[in-house]
């Protein structure tokens, strides 16, 4: 089993930058592509980000390209969410997932098997 925490979150004025960091423990050795999915009250969770285990496969949902971007540190067992220009509507709960196997649609919710406990995002406008 892998276990995954988020930390990074906070209040932060529209326009500001916020580093989102996922921290992978457990059965690490399973991990295969990792992603950042947002879910803001009343709404379904979306994907925001994924990247592929080697990190030469990225994805941005169309509402955040140009703004944010995806890396990882295998050896740390880290992912990381480097937001920029944030906006109001980028307000949610941030969430990060793991697949055990190569996601044959990595902007599915339903490609990974483990998830953390998500951090909070707030952007004052």
């Amino acid at each position: 089993q892998v276990q995954l925490v988020e930390s990074g979150g906070g209040l932060v004025q529209a326009g500001g930058s916020l580093r989102l960091s996922c921290a992978a423990s457990g059965r690490t050795f399973n991990i295969d592509a990792m992603g950042w999915f947002r879910q803001a009250p009343g709404k379904a969770r979306e994907f925001v980000s994924a990247i592929s285990r080697t990190g030469d496969t990225i994805y941005y949902a169309g509402s955040v390209k140009g703004r944010v971007s995806i890396s990882r540190d295998n050896a740390k067992k880290t992912v990381y969410l480097q937001m920029n220009s944030l906006k109001s509507e980028d307000t949610a709960v941030y969430y990060c997932a793991a697949a055990n196997r190569p996601p044959s649609v990595f902007t599915s919710v339903s490609q990974y098997d483990s998830w953390g406990q998500g951090t909070q995002v707030t952007v004052s406008s």
